[in-house]
């Protein structure tokens, strides 16, 4: 099993930054790929972004060139590095975690409990 726990969430203004943080313990080496989920309410959770255990990248359209995410192998943890946060970006977050090199949007087999992330405009 791997336990993931998200940090970092909380209100800011829109144009605003935040850096999200998503460490994995138990059996890391099962969090290879890790993805970046988000759920806004009353919508579907939405794929933000994700990084392959060997470093690729990808991003969803809403937010590519706004979101950075990378990872720290040594310290078991991604990130999701937003700027110029726009309302629509409140939502709770989510990191997931897959065994696979590479998961994409998914499926991913192990979720975290999410931080909120509130926009204000």
């Amino acid at each position: 099993q791997v336990q993931l726990v998200e940090s970092g969430g909380g209100l800011v203004q829109a144009g605003g930054s935040l850096r999200l943080s998503c460490v994995a313990s138990g059996r890391t080496f099962s969090a290879n790929a890790l993805g970046w989920f988000r759920q806004a309410p009353g919508k579907e959770r939405e794929f933000v972004g994700g990084i392959s255990g060997s470093g690729g990248l990808y991003y969803a359209n809403s937010v590519k060139g706004r979101v950075t995410i990378s990872r720290d192998n040594a310290k078991n943890t991604v990130y999701l590095e937003m700027n110029n946060l726009r309302p629509e970006d409140t939502a709770v977050y989510y990191c997931a975690a897959s065994p696979r090199n590479w998961a994409g949007s998914g499926p991913y087999d192990y979720w975290g409990q999410g931080t909120q992330v509130t926009v204000s405009s």
